[in-house]
């Protein structure tokens, strides 16, 4: 077994590195296990949170880029999980809805979500996953500031 350098180890960004690179792949797996990708979840999340919306409010909210955000509302749309239609205010947008498809949909990508985080934090106590969620939203909170 190879070892890692401790100057390596002993860093946060390093270590924060290599768990979102493992965190990725858990999801990715979770999300594929109910014919999903993490964009859907994106989407679908702020739809069922914030309501109906346009592609370009969806990539806001969903920190995604347009093209991406595009792409991942056509899939989603083939599978009836969100409806498009024209923007009555401005036929140039469209405005994209959650279908009851799409909630339960949603359902699914929580309950594949919440078994990711079981395993990612499997280690970890429940306060101190607390803890850690605490610590990491005040971080991004602080750098999404700059």
């Amino acid at each position: 077994m190879e070892q890692t350098p401790a100057r390596l180890t002993a860093k946060p960004s390093w270590l924060l590195g290599q768990l979102a690179v493992h965190a990725h792949r858990l999801a990715s797996d979770g999300f594929g296990g109910v014919g999903a990708r993490g964009y859907h979840y994106r989407i679908l999340a702020a739809l069922d949170e914030f309501g109906a919306a346009s592609q370009a409010e969806l990539g806001r909210r969903s920190s995604m880029d347009r093209s991406d955000v595009v792409a991942a509302i056509n899939e989603l749309a083939q599978q009836g999980f969100v409806e498009r239609t024209p923007d009555p205010d401005d036929r140039r947008r469209n405005i994209v809805t959650l279908t009851n498809a799409g909630h339960r949909q949603l359902r699914r990508m929580d309950r594949a979500l919440d078994k990711v985080q079981d395993d990612l934090l499997g280690p970890l106590p429940a306060e101190d996953r607390q803890i850690l969620t605490r610590l990491l939203t005040q971080l991004l909170t602080h750098h999404q500031r700059e």
